[in-house]
């Protein structure tokens, strides 16, 4: 059994996900490839003490970058899952609670 914390890597912060959280009570996560919509669902309302009304995983894909003077060195930026959370409106996340 893995705890909630093996799943929720980290919360994603940007300014989309301050809009998401906001207004439309929905918070993201990154998470672990292998991670499944009930195991993302369980590990918030287990971590946080919230009801999850709908969950959505994105696949994001590896990114390669260009560094250098010549822009020949390559550095690649790994893939991850990025899982989106609704939960009900009277409920919030504390994380997200200053970027709003």
């Amino acid at each position: 059994m893995t705890s909630p914390y093996d799943i929720l890597i980290r919360p994603l912060i940007t300014e989309k996900t301050a809009y998401l959280s906001s207004k439309l009570n929905q918070y993201a996560f990154e998470v672990p490839i292998s991670a499944t919509r009930s195991d993302v669902r369980d590990a918030v309302e287990k971590a946080f003490d919230v009801k999850v009304l709908k969950v959505n995983t994105i696949n994001v894909t590896a990114k390669v970058g260009r560094k250098g003077r010549s822009r020949r060195l390559s550095i690649k930026k790994s893939a991850y899952k990025k899982a989106i959370v609704k939960i009900r409106p009277e409920d919030r996340i504390p994380i997200f609670e200053g970027v709003e």
